[in-house]
């Protein structure tokens, strides 16, 4: 059965604060810069959700793309559009950076995308800051398993 992937493309603007409680205030001032404002600041995030998996025989699709936008805007967007990231119940013990971020969004839509699909999520915070994730070593594995199992 011939394999693609299919990556899709999404937006949300979003606040946030790099600070943690482990630094010092000026430990936290020189990690995270300017960042660590606090009165925090903002981006226009943008995310690129990747899916492999075999073509359906009759559609030729990996998944129906009118379902992977529905999960998206359901469980990233909708969740954090025009919200404070430190607000986020998520991120109560972790700081707010895109490495944590990319990483919830993907522990997110692993439980929501058929098992062995999701392949990378993708983060443009800034013009110079892009994040990307692509799930645990086991998760992998799994997803070998599905494809040649």
């Amino acid at each position: 059965m011939p394999q693609a992937t299919i990556t899709h493309r999404y937006r949300f603007c979003a606040a946030h604060r790099l600070h943690t409680d482990r630094l010092s205030t000026d430990e936290n001032w020189v990690t995270f810069g300017k960042c660590n404002n606090p009165n925090g600041h903002g981006h226009n995030y943008v995310v690129f959700v990747s899916v492999t998996g075999d073509m359906d025989p009759i559609t030729h699709q990996v998944l129906n793309g009118q379902r992977l936008d529905e999960i998206v805007q359901r469980t990233v967007v909708q969740r954090f559009d025009h919200r404070d990231l430190n607000q986020d119940v998520e991120f109560s013990t972790q700081t707010t950076t895109g490495e944590n971020l990319v990483r919830l969004i993907w522990d997110l839509l692993v439980q929501e995308i058929p098992t062995g699909r999701l392949s990378k999520v993708g983060l443009i915070e800034t013009r110079d800051n892009y994040f990307e994730y692509s799930g645990l070593p086991q998760d992998r594995q799994k997803k070998d398993e599905v494809r040649h199992g």
